[in-house]
């Protein structure tokens, strides 16, 4: 629910889809506001889960829709609890590790989805219909090296991109939704804003017999075991998340009372967040996530974590 996710839903609700699931595992940033059209400065104030100030708002627009937020971490150990009942993914990410999972669990069910990413002025999407198309696996294969990519980090985002890419993503998705499949448009499609140039490369032809997602039928990814905690740097902010290797139960108002000597504490009924002297802030969220902001040294994270919250 970034700013491609914002541009998605808006358009899938006020269009009347009866069910929508978002996912997201960050928070609302005063840095994404000029990008993430849904959310508000109160909502950065707050602090408030990027999947519950969307769903918030989503619902002020179309009451008849049946909106589930899951403000969580999208992982191998719960990609199908949350993906596997769905008719349509719609991709909104910036992580490709994430990508290749939705992938997985696309292809392993039988569900379309539909890539998209953004950054600077440029993006790309592509509609994927298992066993009728390409997966995403035959096109990219693995992802591509650390640094070898523009990414929100090093080249920001440009809002008007944003509005294209995600604007073509819902309008796939309204002709699935609707029955209209044979009007898809059947392509890797790329735009660059800032050249005015936009590009379509047909992949009818791509899908790869030895593809090891939908030839081979092997779902890396989703059966990849997390061993121990995990840091992932979050793209376009100075905020590393660190993930326990299973889900925890916090009981956020106990840790809010041991950590009140540690610096200031907040709470809303979804996270708590501990701002140090530094200026570090830690939020916690009950299922044992961290996001360290004010750093986006994965390294430096986890010292600040180990010294404050571990055990």
């Amino acid at each position: 629910m970034g700013a491609l996710g914002c541009v998605i839903a808006n358009h899938l609700v006020r269009a009347g889809i009866g069910r929508i699931r978002l996912i997201d595992r960050d928070i609302v940033s005063w840095s994404n506001l000029h990008r993430q059209l849904l959310y508000t400065e109160a909502d950065a104030e707050s602090g408030v889960p990027k999947a519950e100030a969307a769903a918030a708002k989503l619902r002020t627009f179309n009451r008849q829709v049946a909106i589930e937020a899951a403000a969580v971490d999208l992982n191998s150990g719960n990609a199908e609890s949350l993906l596997a009942d769905a008719d349509l993914i719609v991709d909104g990410t910036d992580h490709f590790g994430v990508r290749y999972l939705i992938n997985d669990v696309a292809v392993k069910f039988g569900i379309p989805w539909i890539y998209g990413g953004a950054v600077g002025a440029s993006g790309m999407t592509m509609t994927i219909v298992p066993g009728e198309t390409p997966c995403y696996r035959c096109l990219f294969p693995s992802p591509p090296p650390p640094g070898s990519t523009d990414t929100c980090e090093t080249a920001g985002v440009l809002p008007p991109i944003v509005d294209l890419i995600g604007s073509l993503q819902a309008m796939e998705a309204i002709k699935l939704l609707g029955g209209y499949k044979e009007q898809l448009h059947g392509a890797l499609l790329h735009a660059d804003l800032w050249k005015t140039d936009f590009s379509k490369m047909k992949t009818a032809g791509a899908r790869r017999a030895d593809c090891p997602c939908c030839g081979i039928r092997r779902f890396d990814y989703l059966e990849a075991v997390v061993r121990g905690k995990s840091e992932a740097v979050l793209c376009g902010r100075e905020t590393v998340q660190i993930a326990p290797a299973e889900p925890l139960q916090l009981h956020l108002d106990e840790m809010a009372e041991r950590l009140k000597s540690a610096g200031r504490v907040e709470r809303n009924p979804w996270l708590l967040r501990l701002t140090l002297e530094d200026g570090i802030t830690l939020v916690l969220f009950p299922d044992g996530r961290v996001l360290v902001q004010g750093t986006g040294d994965p390294d430096l994270a986890r010292r600040i974590y180990d010294r404050i919250l571990a055990p």
